[in-house]
């Protein structure tokens, strides 16, 4: 029997296992809170890793909780080959769950719950793979490490702190992202810019508010605005052809001589910008189809849909439209946005290929806004890539295609996973595109078989990497 075989033989019928060993975690509401001693990050992390190390060392394996940061778990004594970097913190629940999102629910190959697949089930996974190496002794002359975390939604301040005592390993990989291989994940640059001025009163539609966004990293899919000596036919005439042209629905709201404009489209993340419709730009494409007075506000409503027209995702208005053949294109979103009678200030999200630099990304934005008048502030935050023809790359992908049928391939992201910082690091699972995981949203899911799946996928690359 070839090791393939025996890896698939040794975790067939785990199922059950499986889900046994996941649902303490899961029932960890393990949010960043409030720090408290030897637990930075709250007591719900410190609790989820608590249950982490106990269900590694149930399972055989020496650990080491690293001051409530991360814990660890090692397969031997030897010098570390491969650190795997899984995370236990979650983002908050959120409304709309059919079930208690802290209590692991199963229904036939699915389990429900928050954290089954970011990351608390990978991260079992990547445990289960260790086991099976272990218990089916293959020869190994490199320690793999699992690393786990308590902070990756929050900034990963636990790998921070880990990795400024500890040394990195010859490969490491996270379970935070989709199959085949993510290795390269795109710079990241957010600049602030704003302007301020004294308030004048000029004749026509004046704009006295406009608010918009919630975070940064998210394609906004709300907007407000409060105009005043609006014209209710033509406003609402020209809300309805906006949202009809958009897909964002426009409404306004009259009270005496002035009106508030509500804006709702579909929010989504920063890095996938054209998933969304974004509520910011739409309220600024309907207010410049409105006779606006001549005051400041009124011109810098008009420069910032100039600037970020609605559709625009690549930023071309903006002058930083690039693309290469290795990364990508360069994605842009306006996330964020408030103005009053007094000045402004407002935020963009872009992801960038490799070929951005900060003279053609950077000092072209800044020119740009400059000549408005406008401060811009913001760096250049480093892409992330690792060869995709390397021998570690080849041996995650042969792994892939051995226990899937799948070819394997490498691909870029905007987003940014557990090992952007982590020099020669790649996201390697455990998700699939073509399932909807229903990620940091309601009912967040995943399948039973495809934790198993990558849990064979672990343990062949580390015998192969480790060997």
């Amino acid at each position: 029997m070839t090791v393939e075989e025996k890896i698939r033989h040794w975790m067939h019928g785990r199922e059950d296992e499986l889900v046994e060993a996941l649902a303490p975690l899961i029932a960890a509401e393990s949010t960043r809170s409030e720090a408290k001693p030897g637990m930075p990050f709250g007591e719900g992390p410190a609790k989820a890793l608590d249950r982490a190390l106990e269900l590694a060392r149930r399972w055989g394996f020496r650990t080491e909780n690293h001051e409530g940061y991360v814990g660890t778990a090692d397969l031997n004594e030897h010098a570390d080959g491969l650190h795997i970097l899984a995370h236990l913190d979650v983002v908050g629940a959120g409304d709309g769950w059919d079930t208690d999102p802290y209590c692991l629910v199963r229904d036939g190959d699915l389990i429900y719950g928050r954290g089954t697949d970011d990351d608390k089930g990978p991260l079992v996974a990547a445990l289960l793979a260790m086991r099976c190496v272990r218990e089916l002794g293959i020869p190994l002359t490199k320690n793999v490490r699992l690393i786990m975390g308590t902070d990756e939604e929050s900034g990963s301040e636990d790998i921070e702190h880990y990795y400024a005592s500890h040394p990195f390993a010859p490969y490491s990989l996270s379970p935070d992202a989709d199959f085949p291989v993510t290795n390269i994940e795109k710079a990241h640059y957010c600049p602030r810019f704003s302007a301020s001025w004294k308030r004048t009163e000029a004749p026509g539609i004046r704009v006295l508010a406009l608010n918009g966004g919630i975070r940064v990293n998210v394609a906004p899919a709300n907007c407000t605005c409060l105009l005043e000596n609006a014209d209710k036919a033509q406003l609402e005439a020209v809300l309805k052809q906006v949202s009809g042209e958009t897909g964002v629905s426009l409404s306004a709201e009259f009270q005496g001589n002035t009106a508030k404009i509500t804006a709702v489209g579909v929010q989504a993340h920063a890095s996938t910008p054209d998933e969304g419709k974004n509520a910011i730009t739409a309220t600024l494409q309907a207010l410049c189809a409105l006779p606006l007075a001549e005051g400041a506000a009124e011109k810098t409503v008009r420069q910032l849909h100039e600037c970020f027209p609605y559709g625009d995702n690549r930023g071309k208005a903006m002058g930083i439209a690039m693309e290469d053949k290795v990364s990508g294109c360069l994605t842009l979103t306006f996330s964020m946005v408030h103005l009053d009678t007094e000045g402004f200030w407002g935020i963009f999200d872009s992801r960038d290929p490799l070929c951005a630099t900060e003279e053609n990304t950077c000092r072209v934005t800044e020119a740009r806004m400059a000549a408005f008048g406008w401060k811009c502030e913001g760096k250049l935050g480093p892409a992330h890539a690792v060869d995709g023809n390397s021998d570690f790359i080849k041996t995650l992908l042969s792994a892939y295609e051995t226990y899937t049928g799948r070819k394997g391939y490498c691909e870029a992201i905007g987003g940014g996973t557990y090992v952007h910082e982590i020099p020669g690091g790649v996201a390697f699972g455990a998700g699939e595109h073509d399932f909807d995981s229903h990620l940091h949203g309601a009912n967040e899911r995943a399948r039973i078989n495809q934790l198993l799946k990558t849990a064979m996928i672990y343990a062949l690359v580390i015998g192969n990497l480790c060997a």
